[in-house]
C-alpha cells in the first residue's frame, strides 16, 4: 500500500550519490520522491543517470538568505504533490515501518520530529552519539529528518534563510504560526555515519548552534573556567557526562540502537564542547561562521521575535 505523502530531499553532493540512489529507488516504491538538487552540473547530470526514473528531479528555487539547504527545502515543499510531506537529509535511511510511523504521526501534528542514530558505529560516530545522548538527558534532540504538513508551513510564508541551525527555525516557526510540534524519541531512524573530515569540520559549527539556545550556551561557556576552579576536582565533570549520556540512553528505549558502551564517550564529547564553544564566540565576533563565501551570523531566530512576528 503506497504512503500519501512526499519524500523531499535537499541535496548538495560534491560527488555522485550512489548509496543514496538504491535507497531511493527502494523508497519509490512505496512513496512519491522528490530531490531538489544542488550539486554542481556535472553532479546532477550523474544523478539524473543514477536515481530511478521515477524519483523527481528539481533544481533548487531562489529563496532569501545565504543557507542553500533552505532554499532546497522551501522548493521540495512548494513543489510537493501531497500535503504530507517527509524532510531528509540525504544520509537519512528510513525503513517501510518508520517512514509510515512519521507520516502517521501527522495526524495530530504539523511537524513531526523522530529520533537519529548513526551507523555504522565508526570511532567518529561514537563520539557524536554521546551528544544525542546528553541532549536526550536534558530535552530534545534534533534530527535531519522531519515529517511535516506542507500547507501549515507555506502558510506561515516559510522560514527563515538565514540562519545556521536550519531545522530549529524551522520547528520554531511552525510553533510560533500556531502548530503543533510532536517529538517522537522512541522512534528510531538510521543516518548514515559521515567521513571522519566532514565530522571534524562541524565541531564549531555545531557549537556556534548553541547561540540560539542561550540558557545552553551559558553552561557550555562555563565548563572551562569551572574545570579550572574545581582544579583536582575536576574530574566530577567526565562522570557527570557519563552518567547524564546514560540517562539519554535509557530514555524513551534509547537501549534498542544505543550500545552499552555509548555513555562512555560523553567525556571527550563534553571536552571537546568546552573548547568548541569558545572557538564559535570567537566567529560571533568576527561576524558568523564562514558559509559559502560569506557568513552567517546567526544560529536562529528567538522565540520572543517569531511570536511578534505571527502576533
Amino acid at each position: 500500500m503506497r504512503i500519501e505523502a512526499e519524500y523531499v530531499v535537499p541535496l548538495k553532493a560534491a560527488a555522485p550519490d550512489h548509496a543514496l540512489a538504491a535507497h531511493l529507488g527502494a523508497l519509490v516504491e512505496t512513496i512519491d520522491v522528490t530531490v531538489v538538487d544542488g550539486s554542481p552540473a556535472d553532479v546532477r547530470a550523474e544523478h539524473r543517470r543514477l536515481f530511478d526514473e521515477r524519483v523527481r528531479l528539481l533544481e533548487p528555487e531562489p529563496w532569501p538568505g545565504r543557507n542553500g539547504k533552505v532554499a532546497g527545502v522551501m522548493t521540495g515543499v512548494r513543489a510537493a504533490r501531497h500535503p504530507l510531506v517527509v524532510l531528509a537529509d540525504d544520509d537519512v535511511r528510513y525503513t517501510d515501518s518508520s517512514l509510515r510511523a512519521v507520516v502517521a504521526a501527522l495526524g495530530d501534528a504539523d511537524v513531526v520530529a523522530p529520533q537519529n542514530h548513526l551507523v555504522p558505529p565508526v570511532w567518529h560516530a561514537r563520539w557524536d552519539t554521546a551528544r544525542t545522548l546528553v541532549n536526550r538527558a536534558f530535552g530534545t534532540d534534533y534530527p535531519g529528518t522531519f515529517g511535516l504538513r506542507r500547507d501549515t508551513l507555506l502558510g506561515a510564508g516559510g522560514y527563515d534563510g538565514d540562519v545556521l541551525f536550519e531545522n530549529l527555525e524551522l520547528i520554531r516557526t511552525v510553533r510560533a504560526a500556531g502548530g503543533a510540534v510532536r517529538h517522537l524519541p522512541a522512534l528510531f531512524v538510521e543516518r548514515r555515519s559521515p567521513d571522519a573530515a566532514h565530522f571534524l569540520g562541524q565541531r564549531v559549527r555545531q557549537a556556534y548552534d548553541d547561540f540560539a539556545q542561550p540558557g545552553r550556551l551559558a553552561a557550555e561557556l562555563a565548563l572551562l573556567p569551572v574545570a579550572v576552579l574545581l582544579r583536582r576536582r575536576a574530574a566530577l565533570l567526565p562522570v557527570a557526562a557519563v552518567l547524564a549520556a546514560e540517562v539519554g540512553r535509557r530514555r524513551n528505549g534509547g537501549r534498542r540502537v544505543f550500545g552499552p558502551t555509548a555513555a562512555l564517550w560523553a567525556p571527550l564529547w563534553l571536552a571537546e564542547r568546552a573548547v568548541c564553544v569558545w572557538l564559535a564566540l570567537g566567529w560571533r565576533l568576527l561576524g558568523g561562521v564562514p558559509y559559502a563565501g560569506s557568513r552567517l551570523t546567526r544560529a536562529a531566530t528567538p522565540r520572543r521575535v517569531l511570536r511578534r512576528r505571527f502576533g
